[in-house]
C-alpha cells in the first residue's frame, strides 16, 4: 500500500497547481467547447490512468464539463501515485 502525502507535502504542491483538495481527494474541473473535446479527454486520461494502473473518479457533465477526483482507495486518502497522475493530466492540455 501507498502512503499518504503529508499535509506539508500537499499544501506546496496544490500551491503550483489548479487542483485543490476535496475532502480525501484531489480534485479539478476543465470545461470544453463541446460534447465531443469533452469526451477526447476522458478518454485520454483514461489511458493515462489504465497505464499507470491508477483509476481516477471521473464526471463528464453538462455535456462540456469534466470532473476529476483522485485518490487511493487502499491508502485513504492522496498518495505520490495520485501526484504523479494529475501532473500527467495536465500535459494533456
Amino acid at each position: 500500500m501507498a502512503d499518504l502525502i503529508g499535509e506539508t507535502r500537499l499544501d506546496a504542491w496544490l500551491e503550483e497547481r489548479a487542483w485543490s483538495r476535496r475532502g480525501e481527494a484531489l480534485e479539478r474541473e476543465w470545461s470544453f467547447g463541446d460534447f465531443a473535446g469533452a469526451l477526447a479527454f476522458v478518454n485520454a486520461v483514461g489511458g493515462l490512468a489504465e497505464s499507470q494502473g491508477h483509476h481516477p473518479d471521473i464526471t463528464l457533465h453538462d455535456y462540456n464539463q469534466v470532473r476529476l477526483r483522485l485518490w487511493t482507495h487502499s491508502a485513504g486518502g492522496v498518495t505520490e501515485n495520485d501526484l504523479e497522475l494529475a501532473e500527467r493530466v495536465d500535459e494533456l492540455q
